[in-house]
């Protein structure tokens, strides 16, 4: 196959969905993966022949390993590409969302990363000039109340693609992560009360087709680490390096209604 290939996790909506139809309008072979197997064959199956389907709970080790041996049984070998965007979000006070909901997070938004990042390895070193893409969040630049274990576990996926991008690229394997704001997809309606204010304050400015255009970028330009999406999220990163701990706290405070 001389068409490159990249798989993308949570691919049959949102942000997965945008990424991995960009990719196939430039010709790639796509991998849709999702927990939502219904959804994953249907948006492969609109790609035709560049088009290949699986379902995946990134949870589960042994899922990512069996999934890329069919993808690369698919490909002819080549991962030209893994994009780590399956994610989940719960939003609220932290002492009232249900601990399992805040494990949850922690499983998918990183535990998933890493379970991918792991069983990629050997098809992205066996490919010139792979990548590894991991979808992070702007809430990975500074802690975001009422989101404060999603916060988190974009800030764990922020230092994971920085110390990958340094140790696998002797292999010749680039490492980035994405970063935008709020994004309209269905997502956005599972904030509340808390970021909601954030939403009202800095609304919802960016869409899926943003952030996918911004990978599409950053996969043929793998020079930079960190891949912030969107005006407001490149100041916001900007003010929190140039501002005082104690003022950046109160206009985070002030902005998420605290």
């Amino acid at each position: 196959m001389n068409r490159p290939a990249i798989l993308v996790t949570g691919a049959a909506a949102g942000i997965g969905r945008a990424c991995a139809e960009r990719f196939a309008r430039e010709g790639w072979f796509v991998g849709v993966c999702d927990i939502d197997e219904a959804g994953a064959r249907a948006l492969a199956a609109r790609f035709g022949a560049q088009g290949w389907a699986a379902k995946l709970d990134v949870t589960d080790p042994q899922g990512w390993r069996d999934t890329l041996a069919a993808f690369a049984a698919a490909s002819d070998g080549r991962l030209d590409v893994l994009l780590n965007n399956a994610g989940i979000l719960s939003s609220g006070p932290f002492g009232e969302i249900p601990l399992e909901k805040q494990h949850a997070m922690v499983d998918v938004n990183f535990k998933g990363v890493i379970n991918g990042a792991h069983a990629a390895l050997p098809y992205l070193k066996q490919t010139p000039g792979a990548r590894l893409v991991n979808m992070a969040s702007a809430s990975a630049i500074y802690g975001a109340p009422s989101l404060a274990v999603y916060s988190a576990t974009k800030f764990a996926v922020r230092g994971f693609t920085e110390a990958l991008q340094v140790e696998w690229k002797p292999l010749g394997i680039a490492v980035m992560d994405i970063w935008p704001l709020f994004v309209r997809t269905a997502m956005i309606d599972a904030v509340g009360a808390g970021s909601a204010q954030s939403l009202d304050s800095m609304g919802v400015r960016l869409t899926p087709q943003d952030v996918a255009n911004t990978v599409w970028r950053a996969a043929r330009r793998p020079g930079r680490t960190h891949w912030v999406v969107g005006l407001q999220a490149k100041l916001m990163a900007l003010a929190i390096q140039l501002t005082p701990g104690s003022i950046t706290r109160r206009v985070v405070a002030k902005l998420s209604g605290y």
